[in-house]
């Protein structure tokens, strides 16, 4: 005890360990707190975005034709403006002025009678001759403006059938994207319209051509490939159709109808036009690009062809099997924020990637090898058709990179498959419109770059039989014949 008592306790320096251990505390857990907070703003700030441009997208929008009209450029009004000719004006007794004065002269009180000449459209034969004229000249519109079209050009291919209202939105779509001018833009017609003509030849932002299908229902109505008046009804049985002999007893579709003139004739369409722009027109006889195809009632996005570009650049270390790239998609909600700039790849599905998607020379020389697939498969639908070419055919199948955040929009009401009570509605164009004009003040359009996603797993499509209605060896025929070249 007397050895503890004399032993003197020396204390040790203060050297601030024990704070430093408290000071890193502190600080370790401020950061990981700080931490926290901004990823859970950063969570609740990406679901907002997204949530938010949902519920802008699917928001009723005023779909009023003023407030349309204001979505657009002054510049462009003029495409939306109808100037029709069908319809004819007379006025009797004008009168110039409250004292009585009129036109006929001052004061004589003569009721004046101004006529204007009625428009008459053009009968049958004139039709005729018109559609020969045009696809024989191959006029190019507006080349001494924007200059020849260069092989590496993008060249946009338009089928149009009477739905002028949707051309108009179309063409006001495209009038607004960027480097449109370098474009060629064809419109293939299966029904000739002097309105339509005039609103097609009314445009000034890029290179135009029109083509003319020349076995229209509107040019052959009591014929074929119109209808025969000795033409089996669709319904009738077969053994009835034998007894009657009416013109195509012998060939029912898979499900015992016969043909319908006005379905088969948007198959044969599609399939003339391909072959009319690879295989016949000088125009594109050097042109080694990309064609894209597009719909009267489609609307693009001012991107879409930067974005065309980009996909195409990038398809070698993207997507080196694909052969298509496809800018639309049927989805009733667009979600730019997360998919602005990220595309998928898989095989080409006919009812998912048939809008606003495009394949160069090479593709179409593959696709046109199967004439014989094309034109024999029992289906009235091209798509389906083109699809049945990829899975029994082609030794390379279609296979299609997709952009998640579409740039091409379907606005149609109405149509082959779809019928509405009010086919001008303008809310789809509205809505289409609202949807863009987020996209455009949020920065998602012209991405820099392109990232690919894995897509969700899906089902490998099985062989099936077609929707029928191109059971009739007519229309056989017809088909394999436009794969014959004329140049």
């Amino acid at each position: 005890m007397s050895k503890m008592r004399g032993r003197v306790l020396i204390p040790l320096p203060n050297t601030g360990a024990m704070g430093r251990k408290r000071n890193n505390f502190y600080m370790r857990s401020i950061f990981i707190l700080a931490l926290c907070i901004f990823g859970l703003l950063q969570y609740h700030n990406f679901n907002y975005l997204d949530s938010r441009d949902a519920m802008l997208s699917e928001s009723i929008t005023n779909d009023s034709v003023d407030a349309i009209m204001s979505m657009v450029p002054a510049t462009l009004h003029k495409y939306l403006t109808p100037h029709t000719r069908n319809h004819s004006i007379s006025a009797a007794g004008l009168q110039l002025n409250s004292s009585g004065s009129s036109l006929g002269g001052s004061g004589s009180g003569a009721a004046t009678t101004i006529s204007f000449e009625v428009y008459r459209p053009p009968n049958n034969t004139e039709i005729k001759r018109q559609i020969v004229r045009y696809n024989e000249m191959q006029l190019v519109l507006n080349e001494e403006t924007f200059g020849p079209l260069q092989n590496d050009s993008v060249i946009i291919v338009v089928q149009v059938h009477t739905r002028i209202n949707y051309l108009r939105h179309l063409i006001v779509s495209l009038a607004q994207a960027r480097d449109i001018s370098k474009s060629l833009l064809i419109f293939s017609h299966d029904f000739y319209d002097d309105d339509i003509n005039d609103l097609v030849q009314q445009i000034d932002f890029c290179k135009v051509l029109q083509i003319f299908y020349p076995y229209s229902i509107q040019t052959h109505p009591h014929e074929f490939p119109g209808v025969d008046p000795n033409d089996c009804p669709r319904n009738i049985k077969k053994e009835q159709a034998l007894i009657s002999n009416c013109n195509n007893a012998l060939y029912p579709d898979l499900y015992g109808h016969y043909r319908e003139a006005k379905f088969t004739q948007t198959k044969h369409h599609w399939w003339w036009k391909a072959n009319r722009v690879f295989n016949e027109l000088e125009v594109t006889r050097f042109h080694t690009g990309l064609v894209l195809f597009l719909e009267e009632d489609h609307y693009v996005a001012e991107d879409f062809l930067y974005l065309l570009a980009m996909m195409q650049q990038r398809t070698k270390d993207l997507c080196p099997q694909c052969n298509i790239l496809s800018l639309g998609t049927y989805l009733k909600t667009f979600n730019y924020y997360t998919y602005h700039s990220k595309v998928e790849s898989m095989p080409w599905i006919s009812s998912k990637h048939n809008m606003g998607f495009a394949f160069n020379r090479t593709t179409w020389t593959s696709i046109r090898r199967c004439a014989r697939h094309f034109c024999s498969y029992d289906d009235y639908n091209w798509d389906w058709s083109l699809q049945h070419v990829s899975q029994q055919c082609l030794q390379r199948k279609l296979h299609a990179m997709i952009v998640k955040g579409p740039r091409v929009f379907h606005i149609g009401e109405c149509g082959v498959h779809h019928k509405n009570k009010n086919c001008e509605s303008n809310q789809v164009i509205s809505k289409v419109q609202h949807v863009l004009r987020i996209a455009r003040n949020s920065h998602q359009l012209f991405p820099r770059s392109l990232m690919m996603t894995v897509p969700s797993l899906i089902k490998k499509s099985k062989l099936r039989k077609g929707n029928g209605g191109w059971g009739d060896l007519r229309d056989h025929d017809l088909c394999l014949n436009m794969t014959m070249p004329t140049r």
